[in-house]
């Protein structure tokens, strides 16, 4: 029946993440330590088992402000497009009351490692500015067995050609030691039908 459709969605943060806003720093001055507390929220956020090993904060590219926090939350809402990006990227949307991250103020997106095919999308139209990242590779699909999608290998490249300085490598090793960790944990792994990443031989 039509009239049983759902007309909404909500997307909200985890309780324990709520509970610990008040306590994270107004501001970050460095893009290490917004990143420590990016793999210190993925790390707890596959712990408490509503969603993956990933988290990313929106922050002010020259003050350091913390302007959002997001985590992956596709377990505990049960919708597959709650990624941490896309989190992040909505939270500070709805703060700032825009669409365009980038109208007004130099934001920055600060993730684990570079976007799947689903916030690299994402992150091209929320109007930020800049974007850091942890690293990219085959590591975190070796190390977690998530599929990441068919992300272009021009994809830093793609970003800088819109007006959005990427910034690479920023505490990389500590990124994979959260992945070790959950891959080598025993919690679920929300590939479609549980596949995972097509495998590409030369």
């Amino acid at each position: 029946m039509a009239d049983g459709l759902a007309t909404s969605v909500t997307l909200s943060l985890p309780g324990w993440l709520v509970a610990d806003l008040p306590g994270l720093p107004d501001a970050l001055a460095t893009p290490a330590e917004q990143m420590a507390l990016v793999h210190r929220l993925a790390d707890r956020n596959w712990r408490e088992g509503g969603g993956g090993p990933f988290a990313a904060i929106v922050v002010d590219g020259v003050t350091g402000e913390l302007v959002s926090v997001g985590v992956n939350v596709v377990l505990g809402t049960g919708i597959s497009a709650g990624h941490a990006e896309v989190m992040a990227l909505a939270l500070a949307q709805a703060r700032l009351g825009t669409w365009d991250l980038g109208a007004e103020r130099d934001l920055a997106l600060v993730v684990n490692w570079r976007p799947c095919v689903q916030c690299y999308g994402a992150t091209l139209w929320s109007g930020v500015r800049r974007l850091v990242v942890a690293g990219e590779g085959p590591e975190l699909e070796e190390l977690t067995r998530f599929d990441e999608g068919p992300v272009v290998a021009d994809w830093a490249e793609q970003f800088e050609a819109r007006g959005i300085a990427v910034t690479h490598d920023v505490l990389r090793d500590e990124a994979l030691a959260v992945y070790r960790a959950y891959g080598e944990s025993a919690s679920t792994v929300y590939n479609a039908r549980g596949t995972g990443p097509v495998e590409h031989h030369p």
